[in-house]
């Protein structure tokens, strides 16, 4: 049976939140690199993605031909679904502390050939949606009901290649593809309204043929729901402009520019893990 949820309880999911956040922390801080803030910010949606019943998964199986697709475009928060995937049951929690270590197959961006539960190999920013178009149109051949969900940073929203596939999506009216723009204001050189200023994001999409909806992606029921809304979609894509906080449940990094690619110092780590015993990181 595919591993979903059938009672969601957003206690629950706010415990799981906790677990995963904190195995971001640890994972990046002992390989000294990553992209600890990269990865925090999309931890709601991807904990009720994988969690609250939403997307249809077999970690016993993961070729399984009719699950669900989840595609990490924004291959560089791979600490978030290395993390996802173990609390998941596809392989031991055990394994997260060799990121990025030589010979381990939690690389630095997702590899699909080496680590079960990856839909496909991510780092080079903006194609992820195109690759989602791609299993959403080879599911739908095989005349399969499955979902395919892909999570993009806004930094990405500057490349062409994701307007190409956007439009490819409402031409083959892909219902059953989702995106999540995780937007959390930053990119590598900058904020993203300093680099390339897109917002409002909603319209744009819109424009496209998708649907599209504006929430809080730092706040669980918020994304809960929007994933809920967006399996309802019918005859086009949708897409969910999720507004979150880059480094969200760590203060004194949350919304900094200079923290893209930030590992933690031995007494941040301990102010991070301090922090997560709080009520802050719940949303």
């Amino acid at each position: 049976m595919p591993a979903t949820t059938s009672a969601v309880n957003l206690a629950n999911l706010h415990a799981k939140a906790k677990i995963i956040r904190k195995e971001i922390i640890e994972s990046t801080t002992t390989a000294g690199s990553g992209h600890p803030t990269s990865s925090l910010s999309g931890v709601e949606i991807a904990v009720a993605l994988y969690f609250g019943g939403i997307l249809r998964y077999d970690p016993k199986n993961p070729h399984w031909p009719q699950r669900d697709r989840f595609i990490l475009s924004k291959g560089h928060a791979a600490p978030l679904l290395y993390a996802v995937l173990a609390e998941a049951g596809y392989f031991s929690p055990d394994l997260l502390p060799t990121l990025r270590k030589l010979g381990s197959p939690l690389e630095g961006h997702p590899n699909m050939r080496r680590l079960p539960g990856v839909e496909a190999s991510t780092g080079s920013l903006g194609q992820g949606l195109s690759l989602g178009v791609g299993h959403a149109l080879a599911t739908r051949m095989d005349g399969y009901d499955t979902r395919v969900y892909v999570m993009m940073g806004d930094g990405e929203m500057d490349e062409g290649q994701v307007w190409e596939a956007a439009m490819s999506a409402k031409k083959f009216q892909l219902d059953h593809l989702v995106g999540i723009v995780d937007q959390n204001g930053y990119q590598q050189t900058g904020t993203t309204a300093e680099v390339l200023d897109l917002k409002p994001l909603a319209p744009r999409w819109e424009a496209f043929g998708w649907a599209a909806r504006e929430i809080n992606g730092n706040d669980m029921a918020e994304a809960l729901d929007a994933l809920t809304w967006a399996r309802q979609a019918k005859s086009r894509p949708s897409v969910i402009i999720a507004r979150t906080v880059k480094g969200h449940g760590l203060p004194f990094l949350a919304g900094r520019s200079a923290s893209h690619y930030v590992t933690l110092s031995p007494r941040n780590h301990a102010r991070a893990l301090s922090a997560l015993r709080s009520t802050e990181v719940l949303g």
